[in-house]
């Protein structure tokens, strides 16, 4: 696992790590509402660099082993506020966009989605995302812009299905079934529309 921080992840020092018994892991919520599980990791060879980084579902924290639990609560914090303004600055450009839907289709569908545009828009208030299959074209809508990774993903493999299978009956959402990360995305992208953000997703079956 890295020990630093690398590009993607959040790294500070602390003032000072008051006495505590080092511990191998141990999990906590994330604060904020559908935010992956948060694993603290202690290690005596940190004196006073906190760093952090996203690993699938989780948000790693590496932490100095003589660390409180005072401080260690503040520490996530810290590190889980500074990780979400990294990624709310990170938005991939329609080139990024393509490359990446190209990823997920060979990844998930064997290649056989293959997009000519894929795009962000502004004027797509009402959806997540759409889809052209006679252009061939998928757009994007700018809110999912800072939203979790594996969100994003769902709505670009949700539309690279519809290339595939028109509407969504059982055949699109089988498609859907081989992205593990589905049910976790529809009920994020969920909890945003009831609060009030965006419309509510199409039921699947």
């Amino acid at each position: 696992m890295p020990a630093d921080p690398l590009p993607g992840l959040a790294g500070e020092s602390p003032a000072r790590g008051a006495g505590s018994s080092p511990r191998r892991a141990e999990s906590r919520p994330a604060r904020a509402a559908a935010a992956s599980a948060v694993e603290v990791r202690r290690s005596t060879r940190r004196r006073k660099s906190v760093s952090a980084y996203r690993e699938g579902d989780r948000t790693i924290v590496l932490i100095p082993a003589r660390m409180s639990q005072a401080e260690e609560r503040r520490w996530v914090g810290v590190m889980l506020d500074k990780l979400a303004a990294q990624e709310s600055r990170r938005v991939p450009g329609d080139t990024e966009l393509s490359e990446r839907a190209a990823r997920l289709s060979a990844q998930y569908f064997d290649g056989r989605a293959r997009p000519l545009s894929v795009r962000w828009v502004t004027n797509q208030n009402s959806r997540w995302g759409s889809c052209t299959p006679a252009e061939g074209s998928i757009r994007l809508s700018h809110r999912l812009q800072g939203m979790p990774e594996y969100v994003v993903d769902y709505v670009l493999l949700h539309e690279l299905a519809h290339l595939l299978v028109p509407g969504h009956g059982p055949d699109f959402w089988r498609l859907l079934e081989a992205y593990p990360r589905t049910e976790r995305a529809r009920g994020y992208l969920e909890g945003v529309a009831a609060a009030g953000q965006l419309p509510q997703l199409p039921a699947a079956r």
